[in-house]
C-alpha cells in the first residue's frame, strides 16, 4: 500500500493511508493519479486533494489509474464528479483508465461511465492523444 500521512504527499508523490492511496506522477501535459485500496467516505480525502491540486496546475489531461482500487462507493464518485466539473472550467480533461468489475459496475449502474472517458488500462489511456 502506498506510505504516507493521510492526505499529505510523501517524498516520491504519495499520500494516502493504510487503506488507499493515490501515487501522482506526469508527463508531457499528463497528470496520472494512480489509485490503490478502498476509496470511501473515510478515506477520500486524500484523492480530493490530489485532483484539487492536480487541477490548479492544468495539464492537458488528468488521467485516473483505476487499476489497483479494489473498491469505490458514492463518496468516491462524488469526488469524481465533482473535479471532472474543476477540471473542465480550468480546460482540462478528466479520464479514466482500468476500472475493476466492482468498480466499473458502480460506474455503469449509475450511469456515471457517460460522462467520463473510459479507457481499459492506463497504457490505452496514455496511448491515445485525442483531445478530450
Amino acid at each position: 500500500m502506498v506510505s504516507g500521512v493521510a492526505g499529505q504527499p510523501s517524498e516520491d508523490g504519495a499520500a494516502g493511508n493504510e487503506r488507499f492511496g493515490v501515487e501522482v506522477r506526469g508527463d508531457s501535459g499528463t497528470a496520472v493519479l494512480a489509485l490503490t485500496g478502498e476509496l470511501d467516505h473515510d478515506t477520500a480525502e486524500p484523492l480530493r486533494r490530489a485532483l484539487a491540486d492536480c487541477v490548479e496546475a492544468a495539464p492537458e489531461r488528468i488521467v485516473v489509474d483505476f487499476g489497483d482500487l479494489e473498491f469505490c462507493d458514492s463518496t468516491g464518485l462524488n469526488v469524481l464528479l465533482r473535479a471532472r466539473l474543476s477540471a473542465i472550467e480550468a480546460g482540462c480533461g478528466l479520464e479514466l483508465a482500468a476500472l475493476r468489475p466492482p468498480v466499473a459496475r458502480m460506474f455503469d449502474v449509475t450511469g456515471a461511465h457517460a460522462v467520463f472517458t473510459v479507457y481499459a488500462s492506463l497504457a490505452e489511456a496514455l496511448a491515445d492523444r485525442r483531445p478530450t
